[in-house]
């Protein structure tokens, strides 16, 4: 029986595992002594985006290896499929979550300085089960608070590679402007949506006037743009195994 060409295997590969594969784990389709070069499985990725051109879903590159979904203008219509009406995100959700992932490493306490607020536990216990962050270290300080960082679901999710395709804090200063909004699916939803791991995800929205705020987004975007040229950029480095180091100058 012949190999059918590298783009179909490669194809046959991403639909069926619903989830990015690394360029290391599409070459374990092959045997050892067939196994293409990665760079033969690049060019074969490149051909494989250029056929879906015209077509409603496409090939995206994101941190955890490349993956099939649908392109974000058919979301108004393919996310019908679920009846469920999904909740948004609370600005103290939006906030916490856009400190660790500008400042990172950074630990609670040191967000909510920033944001002159207690962070709520359910917070950081939903970021932490989602997977979006991770405890990476303790800072060296009394009481040895744990840092959290960003992490690759956290990019799978956001369809990004690496942390230097967040925005520009400049692009997002006018947050009530940006739509649609992103939606914070309950339990149901979020079982629909681990059936659909292709769909595509839509830029970040936070909900007006939540009670206990006293840091406005604006503000907060002012305290973070000072600190962005220090932004952590890969994971190499965020070893969440070794709670003794100090990376408070990380």
């Amino acid at each position: 029986m012949s190999q059918p060409a590298l783009e179909l295997i490669l194809e046959a590969a991403l639909l069926a595992a619903g989830k990015p594969l690394s360029l290391e784990r599409l070459r374990e389709l092959f045997d050892e002594d067939r196994a293409p070069t990665n760079e033969a499985l690049r060019e074969a990725l490149v051909r494989l985006g250029d056929s879906y051109a015209e077509r409603a879903f496409e090939l995206r590159e994101v941190a955890g290896g490349w993956r099939l979904q649908v392109r974000e203008d058919y979301t108004p219509w393919v996310s019908r499929l679920w009846e469920e009406r999904p909740q948004r995100y609370s600005r103290a959700m939006l906030e916490t979550l856009a400190l660790i992932a500008y400042r990172q490493p950074i630990t609670r306490g040191e967000i909510e300085d920033i944001r002159g607020v207690a962070v709520s536990s359910q917070i950081i216990k939903t970021l932490l089960e989602r997977e979006w962050v991770r405890v990476v270290g303790h800072r060296d300080v009394p009481g040895r608070p744990a840092m959290f960082a960003t992490t690759r679901q956290f990019l799978d999710y956001f369809n990004m590679r690496s942390l230097n395709e967040l925005p520009p804090l400049a692009t997002i200063r006018d947050i009530d402007q940006l739509e649609p909004e992103l939606e914070f699916k309950d339990e149901g939803v979020d079982a629909a949506a681990d059936q659909a791991p292709w769909m595509p995800v839509e830029p970040l929205k936070a909900l007006d006037g939540e009670e206990g705020e006293e840091t406005g987004f604006h503000a907060l975007l002012d305290e973070l743009k000072a600190m962005e040229a220090n932004i952590k950029t890969d994971f190499d480095d965020l070893l969440p195994d070794e709670p003794d180091e100090d990376q408070a100058g990380s």
